[in-house]
Order: structure tokens, then C-alpha cells, then sequence
């Protein structure tokens, strides 16, 4: 069975089907008129995503009664994914909607500002770790140096593993030629016995039709679909019920301002981004999470079986990730500053992911 659809921009694209909405020109035209509007950049090329932010952006201008309006773009309309927090700075847009990971190249402590191999793992852990713990200040600081405002996190979805072979436990890992994103996530494989190998999203379907990889992980269900997974592999990997993914959890973007667009709002107006962007993160999450409801069903009857790690699996690969948590932290202060606010989350009675045996030894650069 072919496949057309094999990058990640055609299935954004087919999960909300042709040609998303954009903002009604009257609406651009009189927050123009009245207020100030904001040219606003996501990550989303297409599909649900982007119609979700783009539905958003249309609500500002009547909220704010035209005193602030949002343009919104998808990804690569005004400039490449890469290059958003070069315009934000610059300001060829006045912000953006990025994966936050996208940052770590400038402030590598943008690595612990989303979820990492069996770190947080619920979004509520996040907004703990954000609102609760001080994480939103360390970012903010971190993003003022690069003369950026980190408005706040935005919830997105899990990532999940597709394999052509059954996988009930990390043991069934070993020797398995697997897509990885690299980094950390790829160390943690490595270590449980995978022969790892970083691939684009849209050579990850014919790598597995063709047996050069037995094992994928990419984004959550939905989207994965839509790539066509489910005609080249039999079973999707899961952690224990309630732990949707091991690796990556809890997969985080942002809204990021340019700071001189963000000094030029009133205090009133910045106090209501900053609401806005609990409103968008709320609506976002949950809606990828519908699509998702609807593609399980799909998988289902195509076949595909989904098999869940057990929590003994899950302690093995805590042990596993620990240290190199650590090794990463340990390449930069501010890094180091961010993962011990989640390492002590982590580690108390709330949530009991490590132990104090698991740490032993193992020192963090402050």
C-alpha cells in the first residue's frame, strides 16, 4: 500500500482538511485603525494546529475592542522556524508561537523549559513547575537577555513510538534500529540497547516500509495517522496507563514576545497577553487531544495493537536518564539553575519520581 502523505506539513494539513482560515480583513483593518496589531508567527505549517492558533488570533482584536489585534502565520510564511527568535529581535514579527526546544541553540537552559526522558510528566507538572516554582521567572530572565519576553508555556501533546515488532519491555529495545530525535532522548535509548538514528519526519515512513528502521517515534496520534503509520508498522509503544509517553511526555510551545513590542503595551494589555496565553494553551491542548481520541479509533481498525511498558520499566529507565540529566544540566548554570527547580519537584512527596539513591553521587554545576 502506498503512501502520499509522507511529511509532517501534509498531515497538519489533512487533520483540518484544505486551506485553514485566516483573519477576516475587516477585523485587521480596524485594529489597525484603532490600536496596534501584531504581525505573529507559529510553528504550526498547517492542520489542526495552525487552525487552532489562527482561530485564537481572531478572538484578540474583539476582546481588546481594537486596541490590539493578532496577524497570524504560519510556519515559514514571514520566516524559516529557525530563524523566528532573529525576527522577533528584530522586529519583522512582533512575536511568536515556536516549540520551545527551538530555543535551546541561544539559551541552553531552554532545554529543561519542556519535558525530557522520564522528567515531568503530566502538563498540570508544568504549570506547576512554571506558575508555582519560579520556572517562569528563570525564563523570562533568560529570555530578556536575548532582548525577547516569555509570555508562557503553551501545552501541545505527547510523542509517541511506532514499531514494526511487539514491544512489552525495555528489554525488546535491544538491537532494534530505532528514529530517534537525537540528544537526550537518543542517549537514553542508546543506553537500554538501541541502535538509534536521527531522520527527518518525512523520511520516517519509507524508512520503516523499507525495514532500514524497525522502531519510530515522532508526535502524538493524530498527526502520526495522517503520515500513514499504521499501513508500516503493527504496534504503537506506550508507557503504563496514565504515563502516555516515556521520553517525551509533555511536548511544550510558547508564546514569545519582541521586547520592544512587549514594552510598548500598556501594563493593563500586558497583564491580558499574559491571560490569553493561559486561554490558548487551554484550548490548544484540548483540542489536539480530540484529534487524537478520533485517530486511536482509526488505528484500531486498521489493527495496530497498542502494548504498554510496565512501571517496572519505567523505574529501570529513570535510573537509565538520571545521570544524563545531570550530564546536560551540568553544560550550563542556567540550565543547571532550571533542572534542580524540577529535580526537587521530582524528587518530594507530591510526585516521588526519584530517589535519593537514584542521585547518589551525582553533583550539579550551580
Amino acid at each position: 500500500m502506498t503512501n502520499r502523505p509522507t511529511t509532517r506539513r501534509h498531515a497538519l494539513r489533512t487533520l483540518a482538511g484544505a486551506g485553514a482560515a485566516t483573519l477576516a480583513a475587516p477585523h485587521i483593518a480596524g485594529a489597525q485603525a484603532n490600536g496596534t496589531t501584531w504581525k505573529i508567527q507559529t510553528s504550526w505549517p498547517g492542520g489542526a494546529g495552525l487552525q487552532i492558533f489562527k482561530d485564537w488570533c481572531a478572538t484578540i482584536v474583539e476582546k481588546t475592542g481594537g486596541e490590539l489585534a493578532f496577524q497570524p502565520f504560519g510556519a515559514n510564511d514571514v520566516v524559516g522556524d529557525f530563524q523566528l527568535y532573529d525576527a522577533v529581535k528584530n522586529g519583522v514579527l512582533d512575536a511568536v508561537n515556536p516549540f520551545t526546544i527551538y530555543a535551546q541553540g541561544i539559551i541552553p537552559a531552554a532545554t529543561f523549559l519542556t519535558s525530557i526522558p522520564l522528567g515531568l510528566r503530566q502538563p498540570s507538572e508544568f504549570d506547576t513547575f512554571y506558575y508555582g516554582l519560579g520556572g517562569l521567572e528563570i525564563a523570562r530572565e533568560l529570555y530578556a537577555a536575548q532582548g525577547m519576553h516569555f509570555v508562557g508555556p503553551v501545552h501541545h501533546d505527547a510523542n509517541i513510538i511506532h514499531s514494526k515488532v511487539p514491544i512489552r519491555s525495555i528489554d525488546d529495545f535491544a538491537g532494534r534500529k530505532m528514529r530517534l530525535p537525537g540528544g537526550m532522548v537518543a542517549e537514553v535509548f542508546t543506553e537500554i540497547g538501541a541502535e538509534t538514528t536521527v531522520l527527518p519526519g518525512s523520511e520516517i515512513f519509507p524508512a520503516l516500509e523499507k525495514g532500514t528502521i524497525d522502531v519510530a517515534d515522532y508526535v502524538g496520534p493524530a498527526v502520526n495517522y495522517a503520515l500513514g503509520f499504521s499501513q508500516v508498522t503493527n504496534y504503537i509503544v506506550m508507557g503504563p496507563p496514565g504515563f502516555m509517553s516515556l521520553y517525551q511526555p509533555v511536548d511544550i510551545m510558547d508564546i514569545t514576545v519582541g521586547q520592544a513590542s512587549w514594552d510598548a503595551l500598556s501594563p493593563q494589555m500586558k497583564k491580558f497577553v499574559e491571560m490569553e496565553t493561559h486561554v490558548y494553551s487551554d484550548m490548544h491542548y484540548a483540542a489536539i487531544q480530540k484529534a487524537d481520541q478520533e485517530a486511536w479509533a482509526k488505528f484500531e481498525a486498521d489493527g495496530t495493537e497498542v502494548t504498554r511498558l510496565s512501571q517496572d520499566d519505567v523505574d529501570l529507565m529513570t535510573e537509565v536518564a538520571v545521570p544524563i540529566w545531570f550530564k546536560y544540566a551540568n553544560r550550563d548554570k542556567n540550565a543547571a539553575r532550571v533542572f534542580k527547580i524540577q529535580l526537587d519537584y521530582m524528587m518530594s512527596g507530591s510526585l516521588g519520581y526519584v530517589t535519593p539513591d537514584q542521585v547518589e553521587g551525582l553533583e550539579l554545576d550551580l
